[in-house]
């Protein structure tokens, strides 16, 4: 079974929600059979690469929310983050364009380490005190390393703004077929969608439902038709 995740490294409840789902998914009896695939899904698309600012001034920017308010809900995603055993920094964060990260995070998919990459970086953004947008390409060259991925190749895509560029855009339009209008947006099997960060139990209801409900193959039968087997070909007799 297939699960995809549509997501943004700059939305903290993606941050939390794939925490409540891995809780699911690690004890779900089939997690060895279940593929997790992450997709991209920016939040601030039009936003300029060296556009960077305070998260809270973001927020009231935004949303039309007084600084207390926009305080309070980060305050309030600190104590949710920590109850699934995340840090959370609620001062001084920053925010900006995240394009390069999602071309970096399909480059990992590639290598084999999307998941390893996706969770550095999330750590890299709501915990860390260095910022994710502000020192260059050398910054999420260090984090790519960290996840495992080679440093020069790591390099070499972020120097290129055209690699992974048409991966990215794919995810984007996708995600919009699917009607989602906001992350995280969890898809199983193409069957179910959960959308948010929701409890821990709720991801496990939709995993035991998509599996139950995965569609057996159907053969269609041929008659007597020819097929190679563990103990060789058959070979028709001459009459």
């Amino acid at each position: 079974m297939r699960v995809e995740i549509w997501s943004d490294i700059a939305c903290p409840w993606c941050y939390v929600g794939k925490a409540r789902f891995e809780k699911a998914l690690a004890a779900f009896p089939h997690r060895d059979q279940v593929e997790v695939v992450h997709r991209s899904f920016e939040l601030d698309p039009g936003r300029a690469k060296g556009d960077v600012q305070p998260v809270i001034t973001m927020l009231t920017r935004k949303y039309g929310m007084s600084e207390a308010q926009a305080q309070a809900g980060e305050d309030n995603l600190a104590a949710q983050a920590a109850a699934e055993g995340l840090d959370y920094r609620t001062r001084d964060r920053d925010h900006g364009n995240t394009f390069d990260m999602h071309r970096l995070l399909h480059f990992a998919k590639e290598q084999g380490r999307q998941d390893e990459l996706i969770q550095v970086l999330y750590r890299a953004n709501f915990a860390e005190e260095r910022s994710v947008f502000t020192e260059g390409d050398e910054r999420l060259v260090e984090l790519a390393a960290q996840a495992g991925l080679d440093a020069d190749a790591a390099r070499a895509v972020l120097a290129d703004p055209s690699r992974y560029a048409d991966e990215v855009r794919a995810d984007e339009r996708e995600a919009a077929q699917l009607g989602a209008t906001g992350v995280p947006f969890f898809v199983l099997d193409r069957t179910y969608g959960v959308s948010g960060a929701q409890p821990a139990e709720v991801f496990t209801q939709a995993l035991t439902q998509a599996w139950g409900e995965r569609s057996p193959l159907k053969l269609v039968e041929q008659g007597d038709a020819q097929a190679c087997g563990p103990d060789g070909c058959a070979v028709p007799q001459q009459g």
